[in-house]
């Protein structure tokens, strides 16, 4: 058995269940999505699927995101980490922006009366 089945265990960490994780990430103002990485290296595998995003062990939580424009990344981290916190326990929680969204289109100029835009 071991420390992450035993919850009677000083010191042992409980399992953190990766959907719930995504989920709460993904809820987060600022948060665009989740990122694997290029190799798929912060991804959560399980049995016959994965959870891009999001990687686990018994010290620590990885997420990797892909953030909204204008959203300060120190902000980000915090939120996301806030969100995770009740999941999290005793591990700490890492917050990897891998990319930011593009920038807002700019409104077309329309030419004014008189000529000027």
């Amino acid at each position: 058995m071991t420390a992450a089945q035993r919850q009677d265990v000083p010191g042992s960490v409980l399992p953190v269940d990766a959907d719930a994780v995504a989920a709460l990430v993904r809820g987060c103002d600022g948060v665009a999505g989740l990122d694997g990485g290029r190799f798929g290296e912060v991804t959560s595998y399980l049995p016959g699927r994965t959870v891009p995003g999001v990687a686990i062990d018994d010290y620590r939580i990885r997420v990797q995101v892909r953030s909204k424009w204008g959203v300060p990344a120190a902000e980000l981290a915090a939120l996301v980490t806030a969100a995770l916190a009740p999941l999290a326990g005793s591990r700490p929680v890492d917050v990897a922006i891998a990319d930011i969204d593009d920038p807002p289109a700019a409104a077309p100029l329309v030419p004014q009366p008189g000529g000027e835009i």
